[in-house]
């Protein structure tokens, strides 16, 4: 009898060893299988791309191409005055959210003249603009800079000459092209090296709701 029991004993007690070795083993795995899961989740993102750069992503949508684009774009990554930004508003409105080109909107807006307000004009039809930077206003001298903006008729003519009627693409933009003001402004070169009369691209193709924008460098003078 003492021989029976010790050996059922022994069975229970083995079986027992047998279930925590078992329970240990499934603990163990589960272990292993979540420790395993969070290597591959942190392998997977480690070896995911990174995120292109906003100012990335604001220039590869459009027809973009000149020396300060990108500058441009990362100076001005989201908001009115960035590549996006400025595709929802007409070219005036667009324009005066650009911290690059306040001169010349306060040129077209009645700032520097009263009598010379183009801002209906410029949002109403379609155009293609040639807009000179601060950095272009800021090569004119003083002095002469005041009494261009005295003279309205001249202030006009020089305004209207940065203004192509339609809209031209980089690739139609290459040519003589009469101007609102009525005399023809000439464009040449490619790329980098397009030149606006003598005025050097900063940034060229920006797309407004009703114009195409190309920032230039210097400001263009009508031909007498």
């Amino acid at each position: 009898m003492k021989t029976m029991l010790r050996s059922r004993t022994a069975s229970i007690l083995a079986a027992g060893a047998i279930g925590l070795m078992a329970l240990s083993g499934c603990s163990d795995m589960g272990s292993d299988s979540k420790s395993g899961g969070e290597d591959t989740k942190s392998s997977d993102t480690a070896e995911s791309p990174a995120a292109p750069a906003k100012s990335d992503d604001a220039m590869a949508g459009g027809d973009l191409f000149g020396p300060g684009c990108a500058a441009y774009a990362e100076a001005n990554p989201d908001g009115g005055g960035s590549v996006e930004g400025m595709a929802q508003d007409p070219v005036a409105t667009a324009a005066s959210n650009n911290p690059m080109l306040k001169t010349l909107v306060k040129a077209v807006s009645g700032q520097l003249n009263p009598d010379v307000d183009l801002v209906d004009t410029l949002n109403g039809d379609e155009f293609t603009v040639i807009a000179p930077t601060d950095d272009a206003f800021a090569k004119i001298p003083k002095d002469d800079l005041n009494a261009l903006a005295k003279d309205s008729d001249m202030l006009t003519k020089v305004l209207t000459y940065h203004v192509i009627p339609g809209q031209l693409s980089p690739d139609e933009i290459v040519g003589e092209h009469e101007t609102v003001e009525g005399s023809k402004v000439t464009i040449s070169g490619e790329g980098d090296d397009m030149k606006f009369d003598d005025a050097g691209i900063v940034c060229g193709g920006v797309k407004t709701a009703n114009a195409t924008v190309y920032m230039v460098d210097s400001v263009m003078m009508p031909k007498k």
